[in-house]
């Protein structure tokens, strides 16, 4: 058993396998109240196996179910949802980076950092948490960050949502809510259950009300991490081309 903190949510975990402790290694906190507690049942990990597209150890099969069911308490809990997106801290805020598989969320904020140096820190590479606190959208490191590693136990506000495009040409737009609505719901983990469900909806409505939402179409220069930032921040952007 050990107890993390992620989201500025104190989580009970009380695990079967060391993989778990592990992979949540730079979450942990000493053990006390917790808002959650959590214990994955043998045959949810043998159906978490049986499932997996590639072959799993009954560690990772338990990793998995407790991100799952710390996801189907978020919203309704916590004003949180968790957001399949990689996420970057630049100059003090956040920018949320979204697309369908393949796209290539890893190698784009790579591409930030190339162009912008030490100063872009990934936040997470794959599943952040977004929460509302104080009105203000808070993007949030987990331990469940993709296959390249990239996670900090950190938060930072956000200041957009940006969804990738390839293209042989760099440029962005910004869409409507509207537009955006299902772009989100997507990738957004979302249980069967109708009470996760149910409280999904005002978050979404929160979201797009809080922050803008792009559409980047990319290649994978680093002129794409200029246009992205240009874009984003162009209503702060002086003539001299740094953020005002």
């Amino acid at each position: 058993m050990f107890t993390i903190r992620i989201a500025d949510i104190t989580v009970k975990i009380h695990n079967r396998f060391g993989y778990v402790e592990r992979l949540c290694r730079n979450y942990i906190v000493p053990d006390g109240a917790a808002d959650l507690e959590i214990s994955v049942p043998e045959e949810d990990i043998r159906a978490e196996m049986a499932q997996a597209e590639v072959p799993s150890t009954p560690g990772y099969a338990e990793g998995i179910c407790v991100y799952r069911i710390i996801c189907r308490q978020l919203p309704y809990k916590f004003d949180s949802y968790l957001f399949h997106s990689a996420v970057i801290e630049y100059e003090g805020e956040g920018y949320a980076f979204a697309a369908k598989s393949g796209t290539g969320k890893s190698t784009h904020v790579s591409l930030w950092q190339k162009r912008f140096g030490d100063a872009v820190h990934i936040v997470n590479g794959d599943k952040p948490i977004l929460r509302f606190v104080n009105d203000r959208l808070y993007a949030y490191g987990t331990p469940w960050c993709g296959k390249e590693g990239y996670e900090e136990n950190t938060s930072v506000p956000l200041r957009a949502i940006c969804f990738l495009e390839r293209a042989k040409e760099n440029s962005i737009r910004r869409i409507e809510p509207e537009d955006a609505v299902m772009r989100i719901f997507q990738q957004i983990l979302t249980p069967g259950d109708l009470q996760t469900v149910d409280a999904l909806f005002p978050l979404l409505d929160r979201t797009l009300r809080e922050v803008p939402v792009y559409v980047l179409g990319c290649n994978i220069s680093e002129e794409a991490a200029e246009v992205a930032y240009s874009g984003m921040n162009r209503e702060n952007i002086s003539e001299s081309g740094k953020k005002e």
